[in-house]
């Protein structure tokens, strides 16, 4: 009996630990395992944990790789109802030598990441280039993929010498569905040689299996200085590039496959959010669900509808749903947002069935399925009356003089609603003429209030914190403008109707609520506050800089 008893003593402990180790996670990923050794590569590593404070030691890191850049960010998340928090840091690095190296194993608060493999090639690895000052590169990230699945092409201009007046022909593609998801301009050495590279990354999304072919492309530009005194421009000389064509195969659907719908897709993920705590419903008050389909490597148009919830006492109001893609790198994220008013006619324990997509993995090659589970809650109250029920159903006959009561209320009170909608118009349109602007007339006291309102809301945008900076711009707006009352940002943008108090809410719903959580561009959401504060709606865009302007013009 003794041995017995350690023995589940034993298995105990190490099930508390197992616990331990799934709260506490510490994750290393790279954007690239082969890079030149001209060449940068990001390494994201996240923290998952309860201990705060601290950072891993760099020191290992340094032996193979040189640190250019290090940044830290801390994100606050909720996935399924179940909310967790992560500092995550983003480092670039350029590794200090040929052949095969790693990211070593790093350690923080007892946690220890996986090293990964990196493999450093030779400079200038591309051939037959020493001798061309421009030419155009096509790189494919896959040799094969399935109907509908998402192929990027990468098609590179290398030059050694000024070009401007670059013109191409629009990639086209029978038979498959094509979106430019970046451009990039960046220097790569090659032999030793600095090449500008003008980079356009498209996303392919084939609609039939087969041979899909890549047709050439076609690149024109102008080399040489241009003269603007010079009416024909001799010193100038116009070129012809043009790339070779590739040919991917397009597999079918395969016959494994036993989801409803077909999404081939590198990850997918269900996300559920409410308006209000979910823990305080109670009958007759509406509440919002938020559901968001998230996969990457596919259009929103691809994602399917969700089934529709029929639960006895409940009634749903769907609203019409929001489709999405970001473009980026690595191609198309696209989302599906629906969103849904529920309202309980009596009180009780509820439960709303699980969501279950089946999807393929084209990462593994593998059917897989994600889930959002069921999701149980109580309403509290009285039941509602079914008044206007009954009085729907009541037979025809005698009784109909007792409906005429009912029958003017009900047109009573759709008068009053749209007599005073109408009146809350013309309420908002006088407030706006002559309420919003004289808080431009301010007391020294509140200018003061303000200044210092604006100081904490510009330095939420250093942090970079869309948890911190929603809290700052709120408070921000409730200090400008005290008479409208402003509960949320939400509120503000639809009073005011700022153009850079919508982008702002757009980008922190991005970086708070989407799932995956999109970062804050630190620069866009500087320009817009700064536009915000100068309350200057109607000046001009913000040029960006580019990365080699005496390559490019």
């Amino acid at each position: 009996m003794r041995r017995v008893f350690h023995l589940f003593q034993a298995i105990l402990l190490l099930l508390l630990a197992s616990t331990a180790a799934a709260d506490n996670e510490l994750t290393a990923t790279v954007d690239r395992n082969t890079i030149g050794v001209d060449e940068t590569l990001n390494l994201r590593l996240r923290y998952s944990g309860k201990e705060s404070g601290g950072q891993p030691d760099f020191e290992l890191l340094e032996q193979d790789f040189d640190i250019l850049s290090r940044q830290q960010s801390n994100q606050y998340r909720v996935i399924n109802g179940r909310a967790e928090s992560y500092v995550e840091w983003m480092l670039t690095l350029a590794p200090k030598r040929e052949g095969r190296l790693f990211v070593p194993s790093l350690h923080l608060h007892g946690q220890v990441s996986d090293a990964i493999p990196i493999t450093v090639t030779e400079a200038g690895s591309t051939p037959d280039n020493d001798d061309r000052k421009a030419f155009l590169e096509v790189e494919l990230d896959k040799d094969q993929v399935y109907v509908q699945e998402q192929l990027l092409i990468k098609v590179r201009l290398y030059t050694v010498i000024g070009l401007h007046d670059i013109s191409t022909e629009p990639l086209q593609i029978p038979g498959a569905h094509i979106e430019k998801v970046d451009e990039q301009r960046y220097e790569r050495r090659i032999n030793g040689v600095g090449h500008a590279v003008y980079e356009l990354t498209y996303a392919i999304f084939p609609e039939s299996s087969g041979k899909l072919r890549i047709p050439a492309l076609t690149y024109v530009a102008v080399a040489g200085r241009r003269d603007p005194f010079s009416l024909f421009n001799r010193n100038t000389q116009r070129m012809r590039l043009r790339s070779e064509a590739k040919e991917v195969e397009v597999l079918p659907k395969p016959d494994s496959y036993s989801g409803k719908h077909w999404l081939p897709a590198a990850s997918l993920g269900i996300v559920q959010s409410w308006s209000q705590d979910p823990d305080s419903f109670k009958v007759g008050e509406p509440i919002t669900r938020i559901v968001t389909i998230r996969a990457e490597g596919l259009r929103a148009a691809q994602l399917p509808p969700l089934p529709k919830i029929n639960v006895e006492g409940l009634k749903t109001y769907p609203d019409q749903p929001q489709q999405d893609d970001q473009a980026g790198a690595n191609g198309i994220s696209g989302s599906r947002i629906e969103t849904t008013a529920i309202v309980a006619t009596k009180p009780g324990e509820y439960q709303l069935p699980p969501i279950t997509l089946s999807w393929w993995d084209t990462k593994s090659g593998r059917q897989r399925v994600t889930q959002l589970p069921a999701f149980r809650f109580t309403v509290s109250g009285a039941p509602m009356a079914s008044g206007s029920d009954s009085s729907q159903t009541a037979p025809p006959g005698p009784n109909r003089s007792n409906q005429l009561p009912a029958d003017h209320f009900w047109r009573n009170l759709a008068i009053i609603a749209v007599a005073s909608h109408l009146m809350w118009i013309i309420y908002l349109w006088w407030f706006r003429q002559h309420l919003v602007p004289s808080q431009t007339a301010k007391t020294p006291s509140s200018q003061n209030s303000d200044s210092e309102q604006t100081k904490r809301l510009f330095h939420a945008v250093e942090t970079g914190d869309p948890v911190r900076l929603q809290k700052e711009l709120k408070q921000w707006l409730q200090s400008r403008w005290p008479n409208l009352h402003i509960n949320s940002i939400s509120d503000a943008s639809k009073l005011l109707e700022f153009e850079e108090l919508d982008k702002l809410h757009g980008l922190l719903n991005n970086a708070l609520y989407v799932q995956p959580p999109r970062p804050l561009n630190r620069q866009q959401v500087e320009i817009l506050v700064r536009r915000l504060v100068k309350h200057e709606s109607s000046s001009a865009p913000t040029q960006t800089s580019s990365a080699l302007p005496e390559l490019f013009s």
